[in-house]
């Protein structure tokens, strides 16, 4: 059995020719595949299946693509499983509304099938990822993280971190590419404790990229934050 036979893909939208399409080209590389038209089918399906990875349409009849993120996400069931739209319209509003009701990536209409296998590969690396333990020695490229001596390397240099900030640069490199929003940050971070100001997160970033480099941490305006490397 290949790799791609283990993983359940989920498309959605409401133009037949491009599930047909889509689905044709990841079928060919041995994924199981369903589809849905709509929303309400979408949720329906993915109760039932769940997917390892959702590729949502935003504009369709019933309920919008937005729509359905939001209620998928709120499927414990279905935490696990990477959603991202596929889409024509590539407005920053919208990837904002797309990240706020926990989107993982967007894949901007039309698109090729090579183009589009590779981006499904690696957003299920990143579902593996969510998946796998913790390694002691995270490697981020130039980027290595101790977890067991709590210390952080650029290259052949140690950096040591103040508590709250290697807690924020391990939250944020335990998914490249995914954005967390200040209130799951504030929330994952901070805990119950008394936060002072809207700023203590933006504060932690300027230090973050003071001490690492203006690379590796970017903003997503209106959403949060994201690592990439």
């Amino acid at each position: 059995m290949s790799e791609t036979e283990n993983y359940k893909i989920l498309l959605v939208d409401d133009e037949l020719d491009i599930l047909d399409f889509l689905g044709y080209n990841l079928k060919k590389e041995g994924y199981t595949v369903f589809t849905a038209s709509n929303g309400v089918e979408a949720i329906a399906i993915a109760k039932k299946e769940t997917p390892h990875l959702i590729v949502l349409d935003i504009m369709m009849p019933e309920m919008d693509g937005i729509e359905t993120c939001r209620n998928i996400r709120e499927i414990p069931a279905l935490n696990n499983s990477v959603v991202t739209f596929l889409t024509a319209r590539n407005e920053e509003y919208t990837q904002i509304s797309g990240f706020e009701v926990g989107a993982d990536d967007f894949i901007t209409k039309p698109i090729k099938p090579r183009v589009f296998l590779s981006r499904v590969k690696a957003l299920l690396r990143r579902y593996k990822s969510d998946k796998s333990p913790v390694p002691v020695i995270v490697d981020l490229g130039e980027i290595k993280i101790d977890m067991e001596k709590h210390m952080v390397y650029k290259g052949d240099k140690a950096i040591e971190l103040p508590k709250k900030e290697f807690n924020l640069l391990t939250l944020l490199s335990s998914k490249p590419g995914k954005v967390f929003k200040r209130e799951n940050i504030l929330d994952l971070v901070w805990g119950d404790e008394v936060v002072v100001g809207d700023r203590t997160i933006d504060v932690h970033i300027r230090k973050l990229r003071e001490k690492l480099g203006e690379d590796y941490i970017k903003t997503v305006k209106g959403v949060g934050y994201k690592f990439e490397f």
